[in-house]
């Protein structure tokens, strides 16, 4: 996989730049200063995949470290440098700062260029499993990114071990060829599936049906987008939005990888028999909604998004793009091997890592599951309860949000690509209930920049939700309302966090003043 040229990133980064923005107000790149910051370096590396060498990009520090841990409580005192060949900017996905120091091209700052560097200086409050990646032209997909783990003070010294992993979706190809085949459209038609049932009771994702169709073997067909009436594929046909059939993967990739591994070589977590396990989880994918399937475990989920909820227990767990699960696990107290696997909807690949007492064997695990694992749809997001929901408030503003496409791989936001879209209209103290109406035969993660948000209804079903930064909206007239107090004044981006509809469109803003 070859890395990106100069023009390339900046022809790629051109969906991501708001007309909303106002260029006097933007970041300027600061001076890296000798003040103790810690150092986080953007550069290049070489990893292996499947026995073939590959170029991607990380987020490391001087001692090798990916991404960062840090306290609640503490400053995000960070310098980054970028020294990978091209301009970026890194977001810290979660975290909630001023909004200058975000990190998005053309909204929040100037990118940094290469060989530059750049200050960031402020309090975090709140705990939990974050992430951090470029938020400029298509470099996600590159791998640029890391975990950011804010810990509790109060939770140290807990008899808990911690276990993170970043998930990706891998391809050798160039990512810009691929926008560009997608805007030709060419599209990986092989996971087409009916849209998930509503919830039903029980543990999540017990006794799955298999309800994608195909086995998740890339093949290619073509789909205008522009042809909302139905969808051809083969023989057949799919139905259009208001149908019962949803197209769940429009990139082939080459693998799944768990930090940076495949199951030919997953990395293994020596744990202890009988202990306590907190996996952190992100889905990390530029694409890739997922399904975390614990196998023979059973695991509470008590955070989504870094955000605290009641416990939901489980043994597979709904996890789309950019979302984040932490888990708790009492091991089984044989000394034994125990995988934990991510699986793709609609198909089978699958990457995992594995926890592992002291000498146990293990056995080699298939980068394939049995079965197609179904599509990836709200059934858990109904189920999940925030421990530390907003307060009581009368929503003073509400607003529905249309999610579209068009032909020429064309996303939009109430009809506008981004560029030609009309920011949200915000008024600081607003309670702002937004709901997302997707008219399209895709779902779309769609994810709020500066706030957290609660999940207040589901297909116009009120329920008091999980919070959260990124949601899961399904395809086929799927509707979600989260509700946000407009509590941090600034200009913030509101976007799908499919990489590849982020760049044909699917992203806006909101600007509002204190």
């Amino acid at each position: 996989m070859n890395t990106l040229s100069r023009r390339g990133f900046i022809a790629a980064s051109a969906a991501t730049l708001s007309a909303a923005a106002v260029p006097s107000l933007l970041l300027p790149v600061r001076p890296a200063r000798a003040d103790g910051h810690k150092v986080i370096t953007a550069g290049k590396r070489v990893i292996e995949v499947k026995g073939k060498t590959a170029n991607v990009f990380g987020l490391h520090q001087a001692d090798g470290t990916s991404g960062l841990v840090m306290n609640a409580g503490e400053n995000f005192r960070v310098r980054l440098k970028n020294l990978i060949g091209e301009p970026t900017a890194i977001h810290w996905h979660g975290l909630t700062p001023p909004w200058q120091q975000d990190g998005v091209a053309g909204i929040s700052q100037e990118p940094i260029p290469d060989d530059g560097s750049h200050d960031y200086d402020f309090p975090v409050a709140r705990p939990g499993t974050f992430w951090m990646h470029s938020h400029f032209g298509l470099q996600e997909q590159l791998m640029l990114a890391a975990p950011l783990i804010v810990r509790d003070p109060d939770e140290a010294g807990q008899d808990v071990q911690e276990v993170v992993v970043l998930f990706h979706d891998f391809t050798f190809r160039d990512p810009q060829e691929i926008l560009a085949e997608l805007k030709a459209g060419g599209h990986d038609m092989s996971a087409m599936a009916p849209a998930p049932a509503p919830a039903a009771s029980g543990h999540e994702g017990h006794n799955m049906p298999s309800m994608a169709m195909g086995s998740g073997q890339t093949s290619h067909g073509t789909m205008d987008h522009g042809a909302m009436g139905g969808m051809q594929m083969g023989g057949g046909q799919m139905a259009g939005p208001a149908g019962a059939m949803s197209h769940l993967q429009d990139v082939q990739y080459d693998a799944l990888l768990a930090n940076d591994r495949t199951l030919d070589d997953p990395e293994v977590f020596t744990v202890e028999p009988g202990g306590r396990v907190r996996l952190r989880l992100i889905n990390g994918a530029a694409s890739t909604n997922m399904w975390l399937d614990l196998g023979q475990l059973q695991g509470k989920l008590i955070a989504v998004d870094g955000m605290p909820v009641e416990p939901v227990e489980g043994q597979r767990f709904e996890f789309a793009v950019a979302q984040r699960l932490d888990i708790m696990l009492e091991l089984p107290k044989q000394a034994a091997a125990w995988p934990i696997l991510a699986v793709q909807e609609g198909g089978r690949m699958r990457t995992g890592v594995v926890l592992a007492a002291k000498g146990a064997a293990v056995g080699k695990l298939a980068d394939m599951a049995d079965e197609d694992f179904p599509a990836v749809g709200v059934e858990l997001e109904q189920k999940l309860r925030a421990t530390r929901p907003l307060g009581n408030k009368t929503a003073t503003r509400q607003h529905t949000m249309m999610l579209g496409e068009g032909a020429g791989y064309v996303w939009t936001l109430d009809g506008a690509m981004h560029g030609q879209d009309k920011p949200l209209a915000v008024a600081s103290g607003d309670r702002f209930e937004l709901t997302f109406m997707n008219h399209t035969t895709m779902s779309h993660p769609m994810h709020l920049h500066g706030h957290h948000f609660q999940v207040v209804a589901v297909n116009g079903r009120r329920i008091a939700g999980a919070m959260r930064d990124t949601v899961l909206v399904p395809a086929n007239m799927g509707m979600v309302t989260i509700a946000f107090d407009a509590d941090n004044a600034g200009n913030w981006a509101l976007h799908c966090h499919h990489l590849y509809h982020m760049a044909g469109g699917m992203m806006t803003s909101m600007a509002y003043a204190d």
